[in-house]
């Protein structure tokens, strides 16, 4: 086994669970002199690092002046920012798409196109609220300003007030149907899908790798510059990577925790060569693994259509990589491209993987939280019910989707090198957003040393 660290300092996380006893309230809570940023003067500021449960890790602060009594409270996310961003396009027609329950980051872009509307990330504060909820915000911040400008620029005050009067026609339906488009390269922005688990038919979601500008614009190396330094220390060492188990430290995703992964290039049969990673965490013990590819995208996508008819079915081997999508379409449930990440199990893995991610990763979505509404939970219960039925063999007849845009996604065909009579295998060519998602379009592969 080859190691390209010598060594790695063990840590314990940080961040306690949300406890209100009086026994955890002063654990975890940092106290330092700053700045008041109204008179000037030393106030003091708590911190405090803490999990929220089903959520993510946040740094709540507290700042307070003893002299001029001014008060200001924040809350910051301190996860890791996502493998991808993502993009969200929906089209509104109606009150309940006006509902939809919207998360905005620090960095998303936010644009109605119908009216020329946008906020440029970085110009507020991330929160949660609805796609009512963020035009009501900007009639309001632009109603103050209104009122502001009447006797400083009257002209500019009348059509303010004509914008802010599209914006409220806008709400109220009055100019039809309008898109909505909400992108962040931190991938950490959110738009509901009230179709859950099924495919929304009104709105699209790209997850898309990050340019070099937006890599910098988040305080994050690039990808190229990580896969420099690891071809570097393997050519370095001379790693055969076939024969030998690479092994790094790297953070773990659940508690940040320094933890070993082991890489390792391997073949499937029938297939091509891809990269099986995994990560063993011993301070909180999670385990995860991921799979890449071991060569580049392929000519063209490639969609699986596979009949379950036996419950052996369920141990065929499966290869999903990042960009494909998973679909059932007789319990209406379809996941799209980015979701559990690149993954080699097998069909009955997956419906697991599947289950556990609604189940217990987002509780309060799926499982009924206070918000949702008695059908959508109905539903959801429903769903799970029958993916769990798919998973033990006691539901068959069912299609399973595999549908990669990369071509690098594979389903055992168990009777090779014959055809497999319950499974259809098509290659497609790709459209323009596929190929766009995959950073094709910009691709420049003949003279691009030439600079006109």
């Amino acid at each position: 086994m080859i190691e390209l660290k010598e060594s790695a300092t063990k840590s314990t996380t940080i961040f306690n669970n949300l406890d209100a006893s009086e026994d955890n309230y002063d654990s975890g809570i940092t106290e330092l002199d700053s700045v008041c940023m109204n008179c000037y003067k030393t106030g003091r500021t708590k911190l405090m690092l803490t999990r929220i449960p089903f959520y993510r890790d946040v740094i709540i602060s507290s700042f307070c002046c003893e002299h001029c009594h001014y008060v200001n409270n924040g809350i910051e996310s301190a996860n890791r920012i996502q493998q991808n961003g993502v993009k969200y396009k929906l089209l509104v027609s109606d009150a309940k798409d006006l509902n939809r329950e919207l998360v905005k980051s620090d960095y998303a872009l936010f644009k109605i196109p119908i009216v020329n509307f946008e906020i440029p990330e970085g110009t507020q504060k991330g929160y949660l609220t609805t796609i009512e909820g963020i035009i009501d915000r900007v009639i309001t911040n632009l109603g103050a300003d209104i009122e502001l400008r009447k006797e400083v620029d009257p002209d500019s005050c009348v059509k303010l007030a004509e914008f802010v009067q599209k914006l409220k026609d806008l709400k109220d339906l009055k100019l039809g149907e309008f898109e909505v488009i909400l992108d962040d390269p931190s991938g950490d922005s959110f738009i509901e899908n009230p179709y859950a688990p099924a495919k929304d038919p009104k709105m699209s979601v790209n997850f898309y790798k990050r340019t070099q500008e937006q890599n910098e614009t988040l305080g994050l190396t690039t990808d190229t510059n990580i896969e420099d330094e690891i071809v570097e220390k393997t050519e370095k060492s001379e790693v055969d990577l076939r024969n030998e188990v690479v092994q790094f430290h790297n953070n773990c995703p659940n508690c940040n925790a320094i933890c070993e992964t082991n890489m390792k290039l391997t073949d499937i049969p029938y297939f091509k060569s891809v990269i099986i990673m995994c990560t063993v965490c011993e301070n909180c013990g999670v385990k995860s693994s991921e799979v890449k590819s071991g060569s580049g995208i392929e000519e063209k996508g490639v969609r699986y259509t596979l009949k379950l008819t036996d419950p052996s079915d369920l141990d065929r081997d499966v290869l999903k990589s990042d960009e494909a999508s998973f679909e059932i379409p007789q319990v209406e449930f379809f996941m799209g491209s980015g979701t559990l990440g690149g993954k080699f199990t097998t069909i009955e893995g997956i419906l697991k993987d599947v289950r556990e991610q609604l189940s217990q990763n987002c509780p309060f979505a799926f499982t009924g939280g206070d918000s949702q509404t008695k059908d959508k939970v109905d539903r959801m219960k429903e769903c799970l019910d029958k993916l769990e039925m798919i998973e033990n063999g006691h539901l068959l007849n069912v299609t399973i989707i595999i549908d990669d845009p990369s071509g690098n996604s594979y389903l055992q065909n168990v009777y090779a090198p014959d055809e497999d009579p319950n499974m259809k295998v098509e290659r497609y060519e790709r459209n323009y957003e596929q190929n766009e998602t995959l950073g094709l379009n910009d691709l420049k592969t003949e003279n691009y040393q030439d600079q006109n």
